[in-house]
């Protein structure tokens, strides 16, 4: 029944459906569980870590499912192999957080002349034909991106000089993409905000501290630095350590760290005062990547954009109590 359902799904939503598939595993007492292939960017960051966990907690045998989870270990053709590993698996359900947005039009076109429904997490890809995933679930990551330039405008009111350093992500990931663009549009925008440099911290704090201190070690002297745009808590982790070893103070009497994700680290180090501004990326996404799958189950469409509820967090805002009770 379950296969049947998906199958007029995909016919409806893809026009490319196949028939009824048999069960991969051939045990009959597991004939009823969902089988789900996913293909995890890694495990570069906390946040990624927390994911993971999110999806592990919710895909059990317990809850019906039977999870098939592949580390790609930071590299897309890692993915792309786990991906047409399912298919010859033939997995009910493929779930993929995308390294980057390019290179996936063929290999999702194989997913979909198998029949088996793709929900993206996290990020995005960038291909022609837009159904050839049937979800994304996920963060809107230039209103993130939007929402910490905000900041920045209202911490520098005056037309004072705002010297910018911007650390970024894994270029191509669709978090790079959405922050860069809202930090590039703002620095277009304010003739008083100078962009002093552009580093590759690619999520990860041990690569962020290397390239930073590199870069400070490049200064003439302890140069004015007003705010570090870190496009997650790692890449501010690494970024600290580096200032602070450069005898540069990190908060509202110093250097302005800004950084998202708002991970239970990042958020003690905003509450005492070495981050500024975090901007939450919320990683507890498994459950919603059930429902996604309960509603194709049921024949029914899901939304095709899915995004969660986030907030901004300044220490004002936080309190020991919150960050304790915090999942992650």
């Amino acid at each position: 029944m379950r296969r049947a359902l998906l199958a007029a799904l995909l016919a409806l939503s893809l026009c490319s459906a196949c028939g009824a598939k048999p069960n991969p595993q051939g045990d009959s007492a597991e004939e009823d569980l969902i089988v789900v292939g996913m293909s995890q960017v890694g495990a570069e960051s906390d946040w990624r870590v927390a994911n993971s966990e999110s999806m592990k907690a919710v895909f059990t045998e317990e809850n019906g499912y039977r999870l098939l989870f592949d580390d790609a270990r930071q590299k897309q053709e890692n993915q792309i192999t786990a991906i047409r590993k399912f298919i010859q698996q033939q997995v009910d359900y493929i779930v993929l957080m995308p390294i980057s947005e390019s290179g996936w039009d063929s290999v999702l076109q194989e997913a979909r002349e198998a029949g088996i429904p793709v929900i993206l997490v996290d990020r995005m890809v960038d291909v022609e034909d837009e159904s050839l995933y049937s979800a994304h679930i996920g963060s809107d990551f230039l209103r993130e991106g939007t929402a910490a330039v905000d900041w920045i405008e209202s911490a520098y009111p005056d037309g004072e000089p705002v010297r910018i350093v911007h650390i970024h992500g894994t270029l191509g990931s669709t978090a790079q993409l959405g922050r860069t663009a809202a930090l590039e549009e703002a620095v277009a925008c304010h003739e008083n905000w100078e962009l002093l440099a552009r580093l590759d911290g690619d999520f990860t704090q041990a690569k962020t501290y290397e390239v930073m201190t590199e870069y400070l070690a490049r200064l003439s002297g302890r140069e004015d630095v007003d705010v570090v745009y870190c496009e997650n808590d790692n890449i501010a982790f690494g970024a600290l350590q580096a200032l602070e070893e450069g005898g540069y103070v990190c908060g509202s009497d110093g250097v302005n760290v800004v950084t998202f994700d708002a991970t239970r680290n990042a958020l003690l180090d905003c509450l005492n005062g070495r981050i500024s501004l975090a901007v939450e990326c919320n990683p507890l996404l498994g459950p919603l990547v059930e429902e996604t799958i309960q509603a194709m189950e049921m024949g029914r469409m899901p939304e095709k954009q899915q995004y969660v509820e986030e907030r901004v967090f300044t220490a004002a805002q936080l309190t020991t109590a919150l960050i304790e009770e915090r999942v992650y």
